[in-house]
């Protein structure tokens, strides 16, 4: 099959991803074979390729956000069955066991594996997932599906750990794909929403999707006055917004920092910042639970991603836009065409 696999670890501008043909995956006992028709592209996948995340091996293939469909099950892989569409998250599988597992925090499992980083991930045509961490996903176009699966499951967890009051005040800082879908979310339960972003395309889209407010910080540091939000969200992988986002946060309130990599914080002045009971926490991961109850609601509300399709081979141009901040919502990558610019490329590789 075709897979854009980790040729070196690196910086995206020197395309680490090379297109290879690798051995199709085969399932054991509990597993599925996906046949993937879209993966999205995700922050985390820059983390891996760029190894900001320890461990990466060479021939490594990331992605995370896949909708398939099932081609194939291992014994007890129940209760699935060939041709149905599902989703592959972040998490991968669990050990079930530990104390983590075991009161309902199987994101903090220390032997946890994930999909696109310790086991093959969604940049392939096929790939081999645990059916009880897998969730079935409806008909109709997938590329809006893929980013629910991680961008739209660790906004909802960043969400429920920031616990804003009833119609209270959320801060957005940092405004990719996580955050456009948690904005969605944020909107249809009745939040107050201030969207930061210094990007005018993330703007525009912010107030497309319902934004009550629009900020762009000034670039010297300053912050509008404080004490306007009763919770923040921080997906900027960006230590200092840390500190834009507690500027701006009221007494007693909570910021989550929904970012699985993060520069240094710079030093927080306590009495200025943090002080007040102001509370920071960060977001590792998810539950089957928070996939499940953000999933329902994402049906509930039809939120929807705003996407764009690329053809496999373009993964490391779509890194690329993604880090320099030029994508608006999300891209997936879709198994079945081909660039062949992009494509000659990963092959002379």
């Amino acid at each position: 099959m075709r897979a854009m696999t980790v040729s070196q670890i690196g910086p995206a501008e020197g395309s680490p991803l090379s297109l290879r043909e690798v051995p199709r995956p085969e399932v054991g006992p509990g597993e599925i074979l996906v046949r993937v028709e879209v993966c999205g592209v995700c922050r985390t996948d820059l983390h891996v390729v760029e190894g900001d995340l320890p461990g990466v091996a060479p021939g490594t293939i990331p992605g995370h956000e896949v909708v398939g469909r099932i081609e194939a099950l291992g014994p007890g892989a129940g209760p699935y069955h060939v041709g149905d569409r599902v989703g592959i998250p972040w998490l991968h599988r669990s050990c079930g066991r530990c104390r983590f597992c075991t009161t309902g925090r199987e994101n903090l499992c220390p032997s946890k594996e994930f999909t696109g980083y310790t086991v093959a991930g969604g940049y392939a045509e096929y790939l081999r997932a645990d059916a009880g961490f897998a969730f079935p996903m409806p008909e109709g176009d997938p590329g809006p599906m893929a980013p629910l699966l991680c961008a739209g499951i660790i906004g909802y967890r960043a969400l429920k750990i920031a616990a804003p009051p009833a119609a209270g005040r959320i801060g957005f800082f940092g405004f990719g794909a996580s955050a456009h879908l948690t904005l969605q979310l944020a909107v249809r339960l009745g939040f107050e929403t201030v969207v930061y972003s210094r990007s005018p395309a993330h703007r525009r889209l912010a107030e497309r999707l319902g934004a009550t407010e629009v900020v762009e910080p000034p670039r010297e540091g300053r912050t509008a006055p404080g004490g306007r939000l009763d919770s923040a969200l921080v997906f900027a992988p960006a230590g200092e917004v840390v500190l834009q986002a507690l500027g701006e946060l009221d007494r007693g309130g909570s910021l989550a920092i929904a970012a699985i990599h993060l520069s240094p914080i710079p030093p927080i002045d306590y009495d200025l910042r943090l002080f007040g009971e102001r509370r920071i926490q960060s977001v590792e991961a998810n539950t089957r639970a928070d996939a499940r109850e953000f999933l329902t609601l994402a049906h509930r509300f039809g939120l929807r991603a705003t996407t764009t399709t690329r053809p496999l081979d373009a993964a490391n141009g779509a890194l690329i836009d993604l880090k320099a901040g030029r994508i608006d919502g999300a891209v997936v990558l879709d198994p079945r065409g081909a660039d062949p610019t992009e494509a000659a490329v990963g092959r002379s590789r």
